[in-house]
């Protein structure tokens, strides 16, 4: 068994741990939606992407949204250098239930290269 090091870990500063932290994201205009989720983003103080995850009991039992969450982890983890410092709310939609990790990994991937990037280059981004 191998000790995840450096920027390969998930530690507690890259999350978004507080209510208030998710209220903040409740009312930002900078969204974007891909097949199954739906990100929502706001720039932040510190100098590291952070995230937060909301899967309710409409997307399946609790088996599917634990295993929905761990997905959304992992690919944070090794994605999260490559944004800009954001406090990012992954909110998954009924659709995810169906994904299985690669499915996954594309979508937010997808959606983490159009976060930070003015709305008019999203439209275009996505065609």
């Amino acid at each position: 068994m191998s000790v995840a090091t450096g920027d390969a870990r998930f530690p507690k500063t890259a999350r978004l741990r507080k209510r208030v932290e998710f209220l903040k994201l409740a009312n930002v205009r900078d969204k974007t939606a891909v097949k199954g989720f739906l990100l929502v983003w706001s720039v932040n103080s510190t100098m590291t992407a952070r995230m937060g995850i909301t899967v309710s009991r409409k997307v399946g039992c609790a088996v599917v949204r634990n295993r929905i969450k761990r997905y959304l982890r992992e690919v944070f983890r090794h994605d999260r250098m490559l944004l800009p410092p954001v406090d990012v709310n992954i909110i998954a939609r009924r659709e995810s239930a169906l994904m299985d990790y690669s499915d996954v990994r594309r979508e937010i991937t997808r959606a983490f290269r159009l976060i930070g990037t003015p709305p008019c280059s999203r439209a275009s981004c996505s065609l």
